[in-house]
């Protein structure tokens, strides 16, 4: 098979991807000024290729998964916001390699990113993983889900619910919670304190070596695909040599090989009832759907551990609580 030839150079989310009167919409936010972002030496720099296994991934690693829950982009209801599910999945899967994989999970709200990164990372109508990285930088941290779930709106949207839907950035719309026990049926205030992450360093990477040792050494990473062909995947390994043309944002947890064909494991955010449980497994090394032509990645700086309580009304909450720093891989390296 021959290397497909890239159309694009940008990966960002689709309008509806529906197969008759297919459309694609690819943007950079005027406020995306920088797509690298980093000082450490990525893993390609100094880990060899031929010391990474022929399979792995981060869905079982001696028996234990490190990737955080499947996602579904389409509901409520329909929002091209494929960006920041893979960017940031793929960083709170970091988080939960950092931990281990003890503890409560840690899940990042997709929902502020809609609500306050429309000038960096994008909307409904498309944005970037290394966008929503650098939105997260400038804006400080992102919350965890709790704060906000994701309501598939954005401060443009108009149909359906989002007509009804405040996604305005304002602090109600950053960390929220609402009082159950009110005589008026329940008042919403914004939470002033709040666990969240934050991020060290993001980048881009591309080919297939390149990608196996950032996912190796730091974690899962977020891919553009080409999303058209899959969008009837039955299962099994994809193989595909057709140009391509970048629409949609994936992230990759792993690769294996089956048959003597090599593949990538990827996992994508149309649901567990789509695919191999949310999974598709796509040919490797030769950049089948443009998977292997634009990837991005993010290390966490920071997240928060424990907290100072708040009272179930938003009350009561202070800034006193334990936060974890990250330490990169290649300081191991050093040692």
């Amino acid at each position: 098979m021959s290397p497909r030839s890239p159309l694009v150079f940008a990966a960002f989310a689709a309008v509806p991807l529906v197969s008759a009167g297919y459309a694609s919409e690819f943007k950079i936010l005027p406020g995306h000024k920088h797509k690298n972002n980093y000082k450490i030496p990525p893993p390609h720099h100094y880990l060899n290729v031929s010391e990474l296994p022929a399979s792995f991934s981060w869905g079982n690693v001696s028996g234990t998964s490190y990737v955080t829950k499947n996602l579904n982009q389409h509901i409520p209801q329909y929002c091209g916001s494929c960006w920041a599910h893979g960017a940031l999945s793929a960083l709170a899967d970091r988080i939960k390699i950092a931990r281990k994989a003890q503890g409560v999970e840690i899940n990042l709200s997709i929902q502020y990113i809609l609500n306050c990164g429309g000038e960096v990372a994008g909307s409904c109508h498309g944005g970037s993983a290394t966008g929503t990285y650098e939105f997260i930088m400038n804006s400080g941290s992102v919350p965890y889900d709790t704060c906000q779930q994701y309501l598939a709106c954005s401060q443009e949207s108009k149909d359906g619910i989002c007509a009804s839907v405040d996604t305005t950035c304002k602090k109600e719309n950053i960390c929220r919670t609402c009082n159950t026990f009110d005589a008026k049926g329940g008042v919403c205030v914004d939470v002033d304190y709040y666990p969240n992450a934050t991020i060290a360093e993001y980048g881009n990477v591309h080919g297939e070596e390149a990608m196996m040792a950032e996912i190796y050494k730091r974690g899962p990473i977020a891919c553009g695909i080409d999303a058209e062909p899959i969008l009837k995947y039955n299962g099994g390994i994809f193989e595909d040599d057709e140009p391509f043309e970048i629409n949609h944002i994936v992230s990759i947890i792993g690769w294996g090989v089956q048959n003597g064909k090599k593949y990538w494991t990827v996992r994508n955010s149309w649901g567990e009832y789509w695919g191999e449980m949310g999974y598709v497994r796509v040919a490797r090394g030769y950049n089948a759907l443009g998977l292997e032509s634009m990837c991005a990645w993010a290390t966490p700086a920071t997240w928060t551990e424990s907290n100072f309580p708040c009272y179930e009304d938003g009350s009561n909450c202070d800034s006193v609580h334990r936060t974890v720093k990250y330490k990169d891989p290649f300081w191991e390296v050093l040692a």
